[in-house]
C-alpha cells in the first residue's frame, strides 16, 4: 500500500512539473515586446515590423474590425512622429497564458508627449496587450485616452484633423 501511495504522489509531483507556466514577468515574449517598445520610444521603426508575423493585426482604441496591418500602424506612428516628440515611462510587462493556452503580454507605461506645435505637455497612461504564437505578436491591443490631444487639436485652426483614419481604408 506504501508503495502505491508513494507512486502517486511521484505521479502528482511530475505531472505538476510539466505543466506550463501560467504567469510570469520573466519570459523571451516580454522581452521581445520590450524591443518593440524601445523601436517606439527610439522612432526607430525599421527593425519593428521584424516583432509581428506577416498576418498581425493592431487594434489601437479601436474594434478588431478597424485594426490595422503592421505596416499601416508603422505608418501611422511616423504621422504621430511629426506631431510629437515622445518618451514611455514607468513600464511594467507580464505573461500570462490564458486557460485556452494563448500566450499574451500585457504592457503598461506612462505615455509623455509634447505637441511641437504648441509646446504642451500630455502625460497618457496606457495599456497594451500582445498575443504571441511561435516568438510573434500576431495581434496587439491598445487602450488610452487620447480626448485632451483631440480637443486642443480642434482648437488649433492651423492643424488639420485627418478626415479619414488609416483604420478606415
Amino acid at each position: 500500500m506504501k508503495k502505491f501511495i508513494l507512486l502517486g504522489l511521484a505521479i502528482v509531483f511530475f505531472a505538476s512539473c510539466n505543466e506550463k507556466q501560467r504567469y510570469t514577468q520573466q519570459s523571451s515574449e516580454i522581452d521581445t515586446y520590450k524591443k518593440v517598445m524601445d523601436d517606439y520610444r527610439k522612432k526607430d521603426w525599421t527593425n519593428t515590423a521584424s516583432f509581428y508575423a506577416d498576418t498581425a493585426k493592431i487594434a489601437n482604441n479601436v474594434v478588431k474590425e478597424k485594426a490595422l496591418t503592421v505596416a499601416q500602424a508603422l505608418e501611422q506612428n511616423k504621422e504621430d512622429a511629426k506631431l510629437f516628440d515622445w518618451k514611455v515611462e514607468d513600464m511594467d510587462a507580464e505573461m500570462v497564458v490564458t486557460d485556452k493556452g494563448e500566450t499574451w503580454v500585457n504592457y503598461w507605461g506612462t505615455w509623455r508627449g509634447t505637441m511641437k506645435s504648441t509646446g504642451k505637455v500630455y502625460v497618457i497612461p496606457f495599456h497594451s496587450t500582445a498575443q504571441f504564437i511561435e516568438g510573434k505578436i500576431v495581434k496587439e491591443d491598445g487602450y488610452w485616452n487620447t480626448s485632451e490631444i483631440v480637443a486642443d487639436m480642434l482648437k488649433q485652426p492651423e492643424t488639420t484633423m485627418p478626415t479619414e483614419t488609416v483604420s478606415e481604408k
